[in-house]
């Protein structure tokens, strides 16, 4: 019998060139949503920048797959490069942070996913690319304690009821559910068997809206209405106003946790965030404690370039833990 691994992430795995632009800037075309602004660059022309970062074995999975095994969980992915010098440099990456690939795939004839991350400011555009890989589920038994799922492609939605099987027939293994734009678009019907089998639900305020077809102002009660699809925990995301965990009894809030500096790249904030918060449920910490821990990994990770330079050790983050100002703490509303 395998030994049982706590954490085992699905999602697809990208390399990121994050091209850091120096002529550029952004437009919002006097429009009232700041969510439509664009970026603008010179057209027909050359441009310079100021340099290239390539970052291999990232994605959202793949950064919640790092991030558990940094604060010393068992960590494996589910998931697939092509048979190319990309895919190669993806495997030493994760094998570099000790995570088990024994469940990675390789293609020939197929590329790896690769991005183009549009780098401004502190925020980015990112130009996308996904392989269709096929999707498999070769997990061994005894389950993982945790099984976390996030971003997948278009083609995947009959891999997702493949995962909400797996789980009914596996009840030693918890599901983390934090879903990606496809994910929200299928809607919760098509996605039912998922949600209902899900342990703790991970999404932003404005996905909640869109999830939930609601104009509900207010957070705490948008984590208690996702819970009706089935999820036992549900964490709203509000950005810089802080977080709110439904624990199936009470509603807590958790305020950010202060920057040391000005955020250098966003990138990777919400997957560490919520990969964060599973791996303190995995070492025994209580939905209201696991809030606490996971402010501080987004923290650290917009102070760096990407989603895995800042992803702390557990010593490191508990380090922040002790030294946290007064007002840093969960608070039961």
């Amino acid at each position: 019998m395998e030994q049982q691994l706590d954490f085992v992430a699905i999602g697809d795995t990208v390399v990121d060139a994050f091209i850091r632009l120096k002529e550029a800037h952004i437009d919002n075309g006097h429009r009232v949503d700041v969510a439509n602004r664009e970026i603008c660059m010179v057209f027909g022309t050359k441009i310079p920048y100021d340099f290239v970062n390539v970052l291999y074995a990232v994605g959202n999975s793949a950064n919640a797959s790092v991030s558990a095994s940094r604060l010393g969980l068992k960590s494996a992915l589910i998931s697939n490069v092509g048979a190319d010098e990309d895919g190669k440099k993806c495997l030493e990456s994760l094998q570099k942070d000790g995570v088990d690939i024994r469940y990675m795939r390789t293609h020939d004839g197929m590329k790896t996913n690769y991005h183009y991350v549009l780098w401004l400011g502190d925020e980015r555009t990112i130009l996308i690319k996904h392989e269709d890989f096929p999707y498999t589920l070769p997990l061994e038994t005894p389950g993982p304690r945790w099984l976390y799922l996030s971003s997948l492609n278009e083609q995947s939605l009959p891999f997702h009821n493949e995962i909400a099987k797996y789980l009914a027939e596996h009840p030693e293994t918890k599901l983390a559910f934090q879903p990606g734009t496809f994910q929200i678009k299928l809607g919760v019907e098509k996605l039912k068997d998922l949600y209902a089998h899900t342990e703790v639900f991970f999404c932003n305020v404005e996905e909640a809206r869109i999830i939930l077809n609601t104009d509900e102002p207010e957070p705490k009660n948008l984590a208690r209405m996702m819970t009706t699809f089935g999820p036992k925990i549900v964490v709203i995301t509000d950005g810089p106003n802080g977080a709110y965990v439904f624990d199936g009894t009470d509603v807590w809030y958790m305020p950010v946790y202060p920057d040391p500096a000005p955020p250098y790249d966003r990138t990777g904030a919400g997957d560490s965030f919520a990969s964060t918060f599973v791996s303190a449920l995995a070492l025994g910490k209580t939905p209201a404690e696991a809030i606490a821990w996971a402010p501080i990994n987004s923290m650290s990770v917009v102070q760096k370039v990407g989603a895995q330079e800042g992803l702390l050790k557990r010593t490191e983050l508990e380090k922040y833990l002790s030294e946290a100002p007064e007002h840093y703490k969960a608070v039961k509303l």
